[in-house]
């Protein structure tokens, strides 16, 4: 198994997972915030991934335990902070951008990663559960952005947010009404923000990732799905968590400088 490499179940025929690249100090001497990046998905496989490339991180999860179990693992690799937060509340996403600058002195990035999924039809939807997605997925992220973005102006302007939004945003699939909602909605929140934050010199894109493996995606989804969803890859797989992330490290650093109001597709997915 390669470096980083978070593999739970590889169909038979798929592609061959790709050597972990090697860092190029992409983000040396940067503060980046990343939320939801406890556990082993995308979150936190870019927090990984900043701090090989030289960043400072803070994470954030409303999952208190496995935030510390995640920030003690992470501290291998340089500097990291945790703050706990629930990007519902007001309240502690501003806590986590005010805790992240008066630790680290500034930030320079925040990721969006915080969002919430699930499997229903809409006849049977109800309205606390198309509320929850929206609220953790979409509300979050404007949350999450609103604050990051009085923070880089406050500091004089320039710094960049990447959002995760997902393929689903512009796809329709059985039983994702609520999850597609409201990532087309942080693709739409990206692009407009963007257009407001450009002026203060801050730069707002997005990632829209199709499939990506990771142990918790398997406990909630039948190896019978998964492998069907990896058929529609390219490369019949789905992808690492780091794949995803180095994109989202790209956007992060002085190689998209030119970049903004963008979702860029993190997808091998065919018709």
């Amino acid at each position: 198994m390669n470096p980083g490499t978070e593999r739970v179940h590889t169909p038979p025929g798929a592609a061959a997972v790709p050597d972990y690249p090697p860092a190029h100090d992409l983000l040396s001497g940067k503060i980046v915030v990343v939320t939801a990046a406890a556990g082993t998905g995308i979150g936190s496989a870019v927090a990984k991934r900043c701090l090989e490339e030289g960043a400072s991180v803070v994470i954030s999860d409303r999952h208190e335990r496995r935030l510390a179990a995640k920030a003690a693992e992470l501290a291998e690799l340089g500097k990291v902070h945790a703050i706990p937060c629930d990007v519902t509340d007001e309240s502690q996403v501003q806590a986590l951008v005010d805790g992240a600058a008066d630790h680290f002195g500034h930030i320079d990035v925040l990721v969006n990663n915080a969002g919430l999924g699930g499997t229903k039809s809409i006849l049977d939807m109800t309205d606390e559960e198309w509320s929850r997605v929206i609220d953790i997925t979409l509300n979050g992220t404007f949350r999450c952005t609103r604050a990051a973005l009085r923070r880089f102006v406050a500091q004089g302007g320039g710094g960049v947010i990447v959002n995760n939004a997902s393929v689903i945003g512009w796809r329709a699939q059985a039983g994702q009404a609520h999850y597609a909602a409201a990532k087309a909605g942080v693709m739409a929140l990206t692009r407009c923000s963007a257009i407001d934050a450009a002026a203060h010199g801050v730069r707002v894109n997005a990632v829209a990732p199709s499939l990506a493996a990771h142990p918790f995606l398997a406990k909630v989804t039948s190896e019978e799905l998964l492998d069907e969803l990896a058929r529609r890859e390219a490369f019949g797989r789905a992808a690492e968590p780091w794949e995803v992330a180095n994109v989202m490290v790209f956007l992060a650093s002085d190689y998209a400088t030119y970049l903004t109001g963008e979702t860029v597709s993190v997808s091998s997915q065919h018709p």
